[in-house]
């Protein structure tokens, strides 16, 4: 699997030395809190995790960033500049996001698809007379859909719906979509749902890979363990909407507070980062030998802009 062919800054790019920063983010939905004093940073051409226990806030602080909810207090700022995210200017601001599931038009080929996600150079009255700038344009996005099909070595399906694939070849079209847009910041929405072991290792590969073949920082909100671990520079743990720990994989693993609220009460030893069990058995009950903390009655993420984090447990 080669490299996505897309080095290119977006437009309106941030500058390159400043990334994404959160900086004592709260939000509130009634009287639930869901984010509270929320810090953290994404440097640039760097991969930074964010984890935690279904209902912690996952969820929440990528809708903060793709601008579907507004946060009370706090503030964003992408490139050194203030951020106030629209979802409708996320290309613009150079801000590409998977999602949960693959989230492809039916009635599109997989090239298609691709294609939505690039920016065209023609304008709408242009396309809409199919004037020859319009079809240049249209031959221009199609030969560079297909260049990124075929950095993920799905090239050969460019003409295929979506429906008549695999879903992990679907999983492949929705990176390479995002891609399109040539991100400053790529948020990946639990990329490894659905996909078996080689293929979450190739897709690892392919993550690690991204600073340097595509220019983006990339986000990354993952329940499987093993993925995050092996290609995140830094982790971000949450927990009932705070920020519990900040550190590199190996700090982030051996930290008690993590182990005891995430991943039980012993620290995971080094290579031996599997999928943690579901939430409902990787803390002890409330009171047990170990005195851990309980998952009962925590509340779900509400979804505005997509799945939420009580949609899935962690594992």
């Amino acid at each position: 699997m080669g490299a996505p062919p897309h080095n290119a800054p977006p437009h309106n790019a941030p500058p390159s030395h400043q990334g994404l920063e959160l900086a004592g983010v709260g939000v509130r939905f009634g009287g639930l809190t869901a984010l509270d004093d929320v810090s953290l940073t994404v440097p640039p051409r760097r991969i930074v995790g964010v984890i935690g226990p279904n209902g912690a806030g996952k969820t929440t602080v990528f809708n903060v960033i793709c601008g579907f909810v507004v946060p009370h207090t706090g503030t964003l700022t992408l490139g050194g500049r203030p951020l106030r995210p629209a979802p409708h200017r996320l290309s613009r601001a150079g801000i590409a996001r998977t999602l949960q599931g693959v989230g492809l038009f039916a009635g599109l080929t997989l090239a298609e698809n691709v294609m939505t996600g690039a920016r065209a150079r023609s304008g709408f009255v242009s396309s809409l007379l199919a004037t020859p700038r319009a079809a240049r344009d249209e031959r221009r996005l199609r030969t560079e859909a297909v260049a990124l099909l075929d950095s993920l070595d799905i090239a050969r399906y460019a003409d295929a719906l979506p429906a008549t694939l695999p879903y992990a070849i679907q999983k492949k079209a929705g990176l390479a979509r995002a891609l399109a847009a040539r991100p400053h910041l790529l948020l990946l929405d639990e990329p490894a749902g659905g996909l078996g072991a080689e293929e979450i290792d190739e897709l690892a590969a392919l993550i690690r890979d991204l600073p340097a073949s595509a220019g983006t920082a990339v986000l990354l909100v993952e329940h499987h363990m093993d993925l995050v671990m092996s290609v995140c520079d830094e982790i971000v743990v949450l927990d009932f909407g705070r920020v519990v720990a900040t550190g590199t994989p190996d700090q982030v693993r051996g930290d008690p507070a993590v182990a005891a609220a995430y991943l039980g009460t012993e620290a995971i030893a080094p290579g031996d980062a599997g999928p943690v069990p579901d939430s409902g058995d990787a803390r002890p009950p409330a009171g047990g030998p170990t005195g851990g903390a309980t998952t009962a009655g925590r509340p779900p993420d509400p979804p505005p802009g997509g799945p939420g984090d009580g949609v899935v447990a962690l594992r």
